[in-house]
Formats: C-alpha cells, structure tokens, sequence
C-alpha cells in the first residue's frame, strides 16, 4: 500500500529526485569518474562495495535531505545494503526524509525498430515484494530510443505500461522511463511521437492507476508541460542523459512543472580523495543546482 505521506511529497514538494542506481553494467564508469579504478577492487562484489561507498557518503552528506531532495532511486542491490547500520531505504526515510524508490529493469535488449526494449524482468513479482517489505514507495524502468521509429517508440510505451500495471498491482508507483538519446539526429521527431504514444498509455489506465514519467530533457521546450496536470501522472521528472550538470539543470528551468531525477549531472566533480568538507561542498552544488532548476 502507497505510503500517503511519501505520496504528498512526490507529489507536490519542491526538490528532485536523486538517481542512485548505476548498475553492473554503468558502475565502472561511475567509479571511474569518482576517482575509483579497477585497481581499488579485484572482483565485483568488491566493486559493489566501492560503489555503495560512494553512495553512503552522497546519502549522510548534510545537504542531502528532504529540504531539497525528495526521493532518492536505488539499485536493486543497494535495497538490501544498510548506512550506520540501518537498512538504506529505512535511513533515507526515517533519518534525512527523502522517499525510496528501487530501480526494477534488468538491463536492455539489443536495438531494433530503433529502440532498446527492456530486456525481461525475471523475478518481478519476488522483487516487488521485497521492495515493500522495505517500505520502498515505487520503482523504475528505463528503456531507449535510438531514433524517430513509430513502431520502435510504440512497443517500448506498450511494454513500459504493460510492466507498470503489474507493479501498481503490488501498491507501488512506477516510474516509466524511456529515455530518449539525446545524441540522435531526429531527436525532436522522436519526442513528438513518444509524447503521442504516452498519451494513449496514460488513457488507458483506470482512475486509480497512477505512474511517474521519467524523460529526457526536450527538444522544444515544455514538450512534456500537458502531463503535469494528467490525472494519472504523480509527477514528470527529468534525466540528465549525459548533459552536464550546468546545461542540465539550464535545460531544465526551460520547462514548467518538470524536476530534475539527475545521476552523473548529480556526482559531477565529486572525488573519492576529498576531503569530507570538499566533497561536502561540490555535493552541495550539485544539489542546489538540480534543486534550483527544479522549483
């Protein structure tokens, strides 16, 4: 059953939500921009604890609270972690007021019709349940679009409905994500047809199936603006998708209603060598920024 209180802030607080969930895959790299090589760890589940190193630092830092970020989306392994001994989602929420979400997908397809469709998300219903026991309040898939492909961006909002009905069955709002990349030629074509597939997603749904929308930053500005008053949408939030943190967060401000949910714009510049208060403060900047061009 959905947290009404985490509902309220999601809903309706000023701030962003914090992506925290670089899987296997992308956590190298995340490590790697830290400032952590391949010769801190000698195998993953070292690896693993390196990243969840980093993590617990961004999490007990003073200035990441709910006074700016409201919710914060976890890697599947992460959910199962603790921070000063205390499970990490019970510690975002009992301690710095910042609500839980869990990353759900395991990974992508390879392209084809243009988009990358989620690969299949073995376990769901066991990983559902989990989450709640976790008092998670709600999950997150990502697909991609590789290009303007009608039948391409068609199947990845079909099947990013089609898994959020079954996660809504089991109480928890999911965040539908089908990042669009934001290198591609016929970005702007792409967008309008993704926004065109979203709608007929969200019409589809009851009064009482509610979801969140996680989407690249647009090519027109307040392409997205309509969703922000959907009955069925919580709240319309933003990916970095390799924008930097300033021309994130500049992109941002350009449209109305939408938050920032950054992860690399998020962690740009912080260094595994500095010091607490260094790294508290390029932390602090980091968050004032996707705070700033969120309200």
């Amino acid at each position: 059953m959905t947290n009404l209180e985490q509902l309220k802030q999601i809903s309706n607080a000023p701030g962003f939500i914090a992506a925290l969930d670089q899987s296997g895959g992308s956590t190298p790299k995340a490590l790697a921009a830290y400032g952590v090589t391949n010769a801190h760890y000698s195998n993953e589940a070292e690896m693993f604890g390196q990243m969840h190193a980093m993590r617990s630092r961004i999490m007990q830092a003073a200035c990441f609270n709910r006074d700016k970020v409201i919710g914060a989306i976890l890697f599947e392994r992460t959910m199962n972690e603790k921070v000063l001994d205390v499970s990490v989602s019970e510690y975002l929420w009992e301690t710095k007021g910042v609500v839980p979400f869990l990353k759900c997908d395991k990974g992508l397809l390879d392209e084809s019709n243009g988009v990358q469709l989620m690969a299949e998300i073995t376990g769901l219903s066991n990983t559902l349940d989990q989450a709640n026991d976790h008092k998670i309040f709600g999950t997150k898939m990502r697909s991609v679009i590789q290009s303007a492909n009608a039948k391409g961006i068609a199947d990845i909002v079909a099947q990013q409905f089609d898994v959020a009905k079954q996660i809504i069955a089991k109480g928890l709002c999911p965040i539908i994500e089908p990042e669009v990349n934001i290198t591609i030629d016929d970005k702007a074509d792409a967008e309008a047809i993704l926004h065109d597939e979203l709608v007929k997603g969200l019409a589809a749904l009851s009064g009482k199936q509610k979801v969140m929308l996680k989407l690249s930053l647009p090519s027109k500005a307040n392409h997205y603006r309509d969703f922000n008053d959907h009955p069925n949408v919580v709240r319309v939030v933003a990916l970095s998708g390799g924008y930097s943190a300033a021309e994130a967060a500049a992109l941002l401000a350009q449209n109305d209603g939408m938050i920032a949910s950054f992860s690399r714009a998020l962690t740009e510049g912080l260094q595994y060598e500095m010091s607490d208060s260094e790294f508290e403060a390029a932390l602090d900047a980091n968050v004032s920024n996707a705070f700033n061009a969120s309200v």
